[in-house]
């Protein structure tokens, strides 16, 4: 026999230039030689199927299976295919054969659904029940017979199946697969009870069942989904006290915000395992995060009257001060910082200390403005027997400070020694953001700009937004004026916001917006200000400027973060919530690119009532 080799261009080119019957003409011609597709056949039936070319793709997949008959894949496809063309009788004809020779459940399943194209229900009813009944006799059927029943949106038989399978093979577990389906069905429920199955059945898959649940539940405590699955893990604990209950429990509080209740069930969970704090740690980082600073207070004092551990005990003190340094009074400073030296007395000063000598040397100089002494501690600091990354982390604070105290040469030293000791490191990325940073504050702008270029692609996702939304506002501002008046004020605006002069950074923004409005800088100020405002909780202000920019530079870069940040004022505190669903609704649906969209249409559904999912 002669067997010819057909490429899938060349199948293409004589479809193209001579139609489908010469390519049919061919194909056959081409079987009787007992020709052999190439490599690349399916893939080209596959595409035109995909693109709703369905009479190209038969003509292929009829070639591939009179190639290669016990192939079942070619088979279904080629099934698949008449019943697009609504050729039902052509596929029963080809499953009824199949089935003479081998009564397979798929098979039964798939001929089921053609009568269920056809509107025969009682005889598709009739050859599902039989393919169900195949699990019985043979329970490796289960998967095959399910996924069949999935793929054709028979999700109820699915169901069944696995239920069934739960019977006949009890040592397998099919509620990851049920879960999946309750899900798909809207049976939130049931979907539940099967992830809270499986949890039980494999532990080490926790992580991944939160993941999956997390799409279901709100912020809301009283969210129908969230008191389900509240319900149905207290009783667990009540029928099986096991950690992984608890670990659940405490999970769905936090994502509640109800960290008082976490803490409960952490503390419960270290009492049975006293073995590590890690996880109570992280709990008071994520309160403290999130501004729940009482609770996070509290996690952190119990910390400390439960570790034995040093290096614990310092991270734990350290918080507790920077807790009470927020909104703290200046009766209350003096006895923080009266309190960062007990500390220094009782541990000393070493390796071990560095974090808590870095957190005193940022509250000397931002909190207590004694920026010489913070130097002066700080310099002291330099001299212990330290790693070059902990050398680094009390440079960049120093330089920071002297930012602060407007010696911009004398940072630019200690960012550069950074840059020098530690290269290619995220700090000496840091360092140099921080060098043109600098250099913007003193109105070297070109300078600044070619050290943000090279930033753009730093391996902190971070510092790379921030060196491209700082190249912006350079490059969008630096030609419109040839003195770059506007410019320089506004980087004076920004270097007095970073040392706490709030208003007076409020005050010289409202100048460049008295005498350079509608210059391509107005926008920028406009934002800049409205944070200013609402760092002193002035929203109404606030709302001001957002509404300017929307109504003014609707279709400018800041147009998204003006709408999102008036969205959340009007959420979170202005109680708009008709005014605030609206916002959310625009960034849905006019900026899909924002970096804000998924919290918009999280925060979106939440105020429609919506079940998060």
């Amino acid at each position: 026999m002669i067997t010819f080799i057909i490429s899938s261009s060349t199948i293409c080119y004589l479809y193209k230039n001579y139609g489908m019957n010469i390519l049919r003409l061919t194909v056959l011609f081409m079987f009787s030689l007992g020709f052999t597709y190439g490599q690349n056949s399916e893939a080209l039936a596959d595409s035109y199927f995909k693109e709703g070319e369905f009479k190209k793709a038969l003509v292929i997949y009829e070639g591939l299976l009179k190639e290669k008959p016990h192939v079942t894949n070619y088979l279904f496809k080629l099934i698949k295919t008449h019943q697009q063309l609504e050729a039902y009788d052509e596929a029963e004809k080809l499953l009824t054969k199949a089935l003479a020779q081998y009564r397979r459940p798929s098979l039964l399943v798939e001929l089921g659904y053609n009568y269920q194209l056809k509107d025969s229900l009682n005889k598709a009813q009739e050859l599902y029940d039989e393919a169900i009944k195949y699990v019985d006799v043979n329970p490796n059927y289960i998967y095959g017979i399910a996924r069949k029943f999935e793929d054709h949106s028979l999700l109820d038989e699915a169901i069944e199946v696995y239920n069934k399978g739960k019977v006949v093979a009890p040592e397998k577990n099919f509620s990851i697969q049920l879960a999946r389906i309750y899900g798909e069905q809207g049976n939130i429920e049931e979907m539940f009870s099967s992830y809270i199955d499986y949890i039980a059945f494999r532990p080490n898959y926790l992580n991944n069942i939160k993941r999956a649940l997390s799409d279901f539940i709100t912020e809301d405590p009283e969210d129908d989904n969230n008191q389900f699955l509240r319900r149905a893990l207290l009783k667990k604990i009540q029928q099986e006290p096991n950690t992984y209950w608890y670990q659940m429990l405490s999970w769905l509080y936090i994502q509640e915000k109800a960290y008082r209740k976490a803490f409960i069930q952490e503390k419960a969970l270290y009492k049975r395992n006293p073995e590590s704090l890690d996880r109570i740690i992280e709990l008071a980082l994520i309160a403290l995060e999130d501004d729940a600073n009482a609770i996070a207070k509290d996690i952190f004092n119990f910390i400390l009257e439960t570790s034995q551990d040093t290096r614990t005990r310092l991270t734990a003190h350290q918080f507790i001060l920077q807790i009470e340094t927020k909104n703290a009074e200046a009766k209350d400073l003096i006895k923080i910082d009266s309190h960062y030296n007990k500390l220094f007395e009782t541990y000393g000063k070493s390796e071990l200390t560095v974090p808590l000598q870095l957190a005193y040397g940022e509250f000397l100089a931002f909190n207590l403005n004694e920026e010489e002494k913070a130097n002066t501690f700080l310099k002291q600091t330099l001299n212990l027997n330290i790693s070059d990354y902990q050398k680094a982390k009390v440079k960049l604070l120093l330089a920071d400070i002297l930012v602060l105290q407007e010696r911009f040469n004398e940072a630019l030293i200690f960012y550069s020694q950074i840059q020098v000791n530690l290269k290619n490191s995220t700090i000496a990325q840091e360092a140099r953001f921080k060098v043109a940073k600098t250099s913007y504050y003193k109105g070297d702008f070109d300078w600044a700009e070619s050290q943000l270029k090279i930033l753009k692609s730093s391996t902190s996702q971070l510092i790379a937004n921030d060196a491209l939304e700082l190249k912006l506002l350079i490059s969008d501002n630096k030609y419109e004026d040839s003195t770059q008046t506007a410019l320089k004020y506004y980087a004076k605006a920004d270097l007095m916001a970073f040392q706490n002069k709030t208003e007076e950074a409020i005050s010289l923004l409202d100048k460049i917006l008295e005498e350079h409005r509608g210059e391509s800088i107005t926008d920028q100020a406009l934002y800049k200000q409205a944070k200013l405002y609402e760092t002193l909780k002035n929203y109404n202000k606030a709302e001001t400027n957002y509404l300017s920019i929307i109504k003014d530079y609707g279709e400018d870069i800041l147009a998204d973060d003006a709408i999102y940040h008036l969205a959340e004022l009007y959420n979170r505190y202005l109680a708009k919530p008709e005014e605030a669903k609206a916002l959310y609704e625009r960034i849905i649906f006019e900026f899909e690119d924002s970096i804000y969209f998924i919290e918009a249409r999280k925060n979106y559904r939440r105020l429609r009532g919506d079940a998060i999912n």
